[in-house]
């Protein structure tokens, strides 16, 4: 079996600052240090974390004191203020990448745009990056969810930095020819972009692809979209126990890729069990 790992693919810069500084939060401060949702969205990762001191909350309301971190994910800012107002140590991991498209969208708001987020519903990035967008505002995940009836002649338009650049620009096309202004800030993040990119340049040459990394992440799913596209063959796991011998059965190779929340060491272990099936 040949294995051909994506060029670009695992743990991001956002993802690596994040467990960095909840490990510097925690030698600072002791145990329990809380973050408000899953750190990153890696079920293993946030389990090992857990063993640690570091606990998952999904409310405020769950702690009266101590330490919290704020994820990779950022939150609105009514939340930072809460917190605060309960004498909480903040520690704000919030993505780099993250805090320009609060930067943009509060922007956008301020301008008198109304703001159209390009996401995922629900999403905990799409839920901090609304909070910028003032008091109305619309998430679409692509073209086809923009309404008949734009709310606005004037539009400002961010995109959930894990977004497929293809998602994005279909909705910009969609919206140029029905308002008379609109400014658009391209948010998908690069590594995002160069992730995606190389997993569909592998996907393309390869008789199976296995993508790798927490069925909750956001990003991962995309990955494995866009590799099930030109590679029918396709599998997404969280580890390397799910792997199942009969999916390479007849083929001779095998692609590789991770999403941002994905450790070094999980892509490891995977390749590791493949190579015991070769």
């Amino acid at each position: 079996m040949n294995i051909i790992r994506a060029h670009h693919a695992g743990a991001c810069y956002g993802v690596e600052r994040a467990l960095a500084m909840v490990s510097h939060a925690l030698e600072e401060y002791g145990a329990p240090v809380y973050t408000l949702g899953p750190l990153i969205h890696n079920p293993t990762v946030v389990k090992e974390l857990e063993l640690s001191g570091i606990v998952a909350i999904e409310s405020l309301d769950e702690i009266k004191s101590g330490t919290l971190v704020i994820r990779s994910h950022g939150v609105a800012p009514d939340v930072i203020d809460q917190a605060r107002a309960r004498g909480l140590n903040i520690v704000d991991a919030t993505c780099p990448h993250v805090s320009k498209v609060h930067k943009a969208c509060s922007g956008l708001s301020d301008k008198g745009y109304f703001v159209i987020v390009v996401g995922e519903a629900g999403h905990p990035e799409v839920e901090g990056i609304c909070g910028y967008a003032g008091s109305e505002f619309l998430v679409v995940p692509d073209a086809g969810g923009l309404p008949q009836q734009l709310p606005s002649a004037h539009i400002g338009i961010v995109v959930q930095t894990t977004q497929s650049e293809e998602t994005f620009e279909r909705v910009v096309a969609a919206l140029r020819d029905r308002v008379e202004d609109i400014e658009i800030h391209n948010t998908v993040c690069f590594a995002t972009q160069l992730r995606q990119e190389a997993a569909c340049d592998v996907a393309k040459t390869v008789d199976v692809m296995v993508v790798v990394g927490g069925r909750n992440s956001g990003n991962t799913r995309r990955l494995y979209q866009i590799s099930s596209k030109v590679c029918p063959q396709t599998y997404h796991i969280e580890s390397p126990e799910e792997i199942d011998p009969q999916w390479f059965e007849g083929y001779e190779t095998v692609g590789i890729t991770a999403g941002a929340s994905t450790p070094e060491s999980q892509i490891l272990a995977v390749i590791e069990r493949l190579e015991e099936l070769s």
